[in-house]
Order: C-alpha cells, then sequence, then structure tokens
C-alpha cells in the first residue's frame, strides 16, 4: 500500500520531534524549518522536495507534477538519516560544547588578566 505524500511528511516530522528535537511548529514544513542546521543541507534540500510535492498533491491537475521518484528518494534519504540520529549522543555532545566554550572563556580572561598583571608589573 502506497502512502500519500502528506502521510510520509507527517512521519518524517514526528521523526524530526524525537530524534532532533523540534518541538514546535504545526507539520512537516514548519519542523523542517525549525530544524535548521540540525540538518545538513541534502537533507534540507530533500525535505523542500516533499514540501514542493505536499503544496501540488492538494491540486488534481498539479499532482500529476509531481516527480514521485525523486519524492520517494527525498522521503528514504531524510527517514535513513532521522533514524540514525542519536538524541542521547546529541545531547552529550551539546553539554561538551557548552563546556568547552565556557572554558575557552576562562583560559582566555585568566590570560588576559595575566597579560595586564605581567604588563603593569605587578607580576
Amino acid at each position: 500500500m502506497e502512502h500519500s505524500i502528506t502521510y510520509q511528511a507527517t512521519q518524517l516530522a514526528e521523526l524530526m520531534q524525537t530524534r532532533l528535537g523540534v518541538r514546535s511548529g504545526n507539520g512537516f514544513a514548519a519542523k523542517l524549518a525549525k530544524a535548521g542546521r540540525r540538518l545538513p543541507r541534502w537533507a534540507r534540500r530533500d525535505g523542500e522536495v516533499i514540501v514542493q510535492a505536499m503544496a501540488l498533491e492538494s491540486h488534481p491537475k498539479l499532482s500529476r507534477q509531481i516527480d514521485h521518484a525523486r519524492v520517494e528518494r527525498a522521503v528514504a534519504n531524510l527517514s535513513r538519516h532521522l533514524g540514525e540520529v542519536d538524541p542521547v549522543q546529541r545531547r552529550k555532545a551539546k553539554i561538551l560544547d557548552l563546556i568547552a566554550g565556557i572554558a575557552f572563556v576562562v583560559f582566555v580572561t585568566i590570560g588576559l588578566v595575566l597579560g595586564v598583571m605581567i604588563w603593569r608589573g605587578l607580576i
């Protein structure tokens, strides 16, 4: 049984919510826009193919213009990528990036303070 493009997009929107943590946004197009840079460029392009196909699908005459092979390929690529994303690993990487950023700022600040102290002759 072949599912409609809208149904497949709904499934992808649910995957984006669970895997990428995209909470806000109603529907696939809004979640795709919210995901932004969390998706690679090729995945955003595939998402746009799906959004355009959804717009054409609702119109009886325009729906004949849909390149179903391209849409199926886009859905397969996007679902494969979202299936490989590990939300726990993403969260760990985000926390480690935050800690690394804070550590960098602390080291730079200490270096500047020591530099000023040496320049002023306090050390």
